[in-house]
């Protein structure tokens, strides 16, 4: 019995453990518990400076149009004049959403770096979060293939550049 009990109690220590250590939402939580005796607490710093840069959900780049709002990959990201501000939906939908996916997030509170915008998210008809700035979804160009590219800009008089300041650069 008392072997079960053991084996019982190790198993629920383990489980919460990995409850405390999961969800890599990319943001940082300070709390007030100590770090396990088993890490160093410059190795989890380390860890969680590598991980935390790499979980960028949006940042800045400069273009030949000037500086634009970039996904943690660097492709550009770019406003639909057709999606409505606040409105809490995207109106890009089916083979639109193939050419211009989505910029997600793991969180409701997406990690950036150098974006003065005010950055969101708003909930997709198959549960997941897609990125805001200023009210408006963004969304990645199927042609951009690196970097750098902003092949998207003015396709069809209605897919525009994101400025840091969240401005539609048109």
């Amino acid at each position: 019995m008392k072997k079960q009990l053991s084996v019982g109690l190790a198993v629920m220590a383990l489980a919460a453990s990995l409850t405390a250590c999961g969800g890599g939402s990319g943001t940082t939580t300070t709390t007030s518990a100590a770090a396990p005796a088993s890490e160093s607490p410059a190795a989890t710093a380390s860890a969680s400076a590598t991980s935390d840069s790499a979980m960028v959900d949006l940042k800045t780049a400069s273009s030949s149009k000037g500086d634009i709002v970039v996904d943690g990959k660097g492709m550009s990201v770019y406003y639909f004049t057709k999606d409505v501000k606040d409105s809490g939906k995207s109106n890009c939908t089916g083979d639109c959403l193939v050419k211009w996916p989505p910029v997600f997030a793991a969180t409701d509170t997406p990690k950036v770096e150098g974006v003065t915008g005010t950055v969101g998210t708003i909930d997709t008809p198959d549960g997941k979060k897609q990125v805001t700035v200023n009210g408006m979804p963004v969304y990645l160009w199927e042609k951009d293939k690196a970097p750098g590219d902003i092949t998207g800009q003015g396709v069809g008089n209605v897919w525009y550049l994101v400025a840091p300041d969240g401005t539609m650069m048109k």
